[in-house]
């Protein structure tokens, strides 16, 4: 097994410390001209004021101050393997200056090597052929597997997703996340049948997360049971939904995290009626849960499977499908299907196919659950010291902590948004020297600390985590 250089700068190194007094007006000027000149219609603001960073550095964001912040979220899991990782902003260097564009119409070959080896990975571990098709960010993806599921399924529009599911924010992919809030505004179209998801913490009192899990199941098979019930035709044997839309661990419902039997049921009913997995992994993928693809901890093979995010370390905006290949031969799916001017583009399939031999290389699988394992331990500690954490969870470094009252349940907002506010003006203190902690908000009520630190991170790095989310949370009970 070989190793990485890990980067883990120290937060308090001596760093070029503009004036205070310049840093605060470049900001507040900065902050005019966006509210003047920005669409707000791309940006969620989850502190007042919107906090605007300069640099950033292994687990570390830095603002015009030069006040170090430690990222527990990394982009929404995007930048999986550490801010500015040498290995892979070298390739992109590399790639800038070798072939940094060219038409799609054209090949290259990072493209053909990336499709390769992720389509090769998915056939020996499921037996499966396929094949992998490009686009440039995970919702358009979601929209090109949307067209692979109608396509295979004679024209049929209508899907399942899951009650607190998230894919993104076009047209299509907006019709299959379960928010009404994404598409209040641009009118009603082919809306996916949402299914109760084993949300366990906020599931039926007495149940196990297994037996919670199996009522799930048996909820949704009943949907088949009889013509009456809605989405089966017994007669023609065939079913009104053309696909299921699953992310194995929820990502902006909270990373949530069902019991390790419960896709196992749910594809058995999918198999006996003619219904297609599509699998989203834009957020747990690429090593976040200690798998390549969290659905592997399930035990179920995909149809489909959409990727993004990590692939690029965040470095460039590729992300894609793999299909199994009945549905996505160029005989069903023929040259057309979909375009996008920059999917496939060289800069980003370059760092995506060294980032897929970076994590063949080095046993990522054990280093993730132990640092997960580690980062828990943490968080259950805090759970004994604070009971206004009422939940906390983890599959390898993606966790969840549910801030709720102090009767551990009633679900907390304020006091999560002045967590997070608090994090970000950068007053916490660790050495005698100002720091941040920036956090991430997610769940059904909004009250859930979604962790997704670099996969890079120390065991120091963890243990300073959670020492600041230990003085955070103390400082916000006590301040209305």
């Amino acid at each position: 097994m070989t190793t990485i250089a890990m980067r883990h700068e120290h937060p308090h190194r001596d760093l070029p410390q503009p004036p205070v007094e310049r840093a605060v007006m470049d900001d507040a000027a900065l902050l005019a001209d966006e509210a003047r000149y920005c669409s707000f219609g791309d940006t969620v603001h989850y502190s007042e004021p919107p906090k605007i960073f300069a640099r950033c550095d292994g687990s570390y964001l830095y603002d015009n101050a030069g006040v170090p912040f430690l990222d527990l979220q990394m982009w929404y899991s995007a930048v999986n393997f550490g801010y500015s990782n040498p290995r892979l902003n070298g390739v992109l260097k590399q790639q800038i200056d070798t072939l940094p564009q060219v038409a799609s119409q054209y090949l290259h070959p990072t493209k053909i090597e990336l499709a390769t080896l992720i389509a090769r990975d998915a056939e020996r571990k499921w037996g499966r052929k396929g094949r992998v098709h490009f686009n440039v960010g995970g919702s358009s993806s979601v929209e090109d597997s949307l067209k692979i599921v109608r396509n295979a399924s004679g024209g049929k529009s209508l899907v399942f997703a899951f009650e607190g599911g998230y894919h993104g924010r076009t047209l299509g992919a907006s019709a299959i996340t379960s928010s009404y809030r994404y598409r209040r505004r641009y009118g009603h179209f082919d809306r996916a049948q949402f299914i109760e998801f084993p949300y366990h913490f906020r599931g039926p009192r007495g149940m196990s997360k297994e037996e919670y899990g199996e009522q799930c199941v048996a909820k949704f098979a009943r949907l088949f049971e009889t013509e009456y019930n809605g989405v089966w035709d017994p007669k023609a044997q065939q079913c009104e939904y053309a696909a299921f839309y699953v992310e194995p661990i929820q990502g902006t419902g909270g990373y949530v995290i069902p019991p390790l039997n419960f896709f196992t049921g749910i594809k058995k009913i999918l198999d006996q009626h003619g219904v297609l997995l599509v699998v989203d992994e834009i957020q747990m993928g690429m090593f976040r849960t200690g798998k390549l693809w969290a659905i592997e901890h399930f035990g179920v093979q995909p149809d489909v499977l959409v990727f993004g995010k990590a692939l690029t370390n965040g470095l460039n905006p590729l992300a894609g499908i793999w299909a199994r290949e009945e549905l996505i031969n160029p005989t069903v799916f023929p040259p057309g299907s979909t375009h996008s001017t920059f999917a496939s583009n060289p800069l980003g399939t370059a760092v995506g196919l060294e980032t897929m031999r970076m994590v063949t290389e080095t046993d990522y699988e054990t280093m993730v659950m132990a640092k997960g394992a580690h980062f828990l331990a943490g968080l259950l500690d805090l759970q004994s010291r604070h009971p206004e954490i009422g939940d906390v969870d983890g599959l390898g470094l993606a966790l969840r902590a549910e801030i709720c009252e102090a009767d551990g349940f009633t679900p907390n907002r304020a006091l999560l948004d002045r967590m997070v506010d608090m994090g970000l003006a950068g007053e916490l203190r660790h050495l005698g020297k100002p720091i941040g902690l920036v956090l991430d908000v997610g769940g059904y009520y909004k009250n859930v600390i979604t962790l997704a630190p670099s996969l890079h991170i120390s065991s120091d790095e963890i243990d300073l985590g959670l020492s600041l989310l230990d003085q955070l949370l103390t400082r916000a009970k006590n301040r209305p």
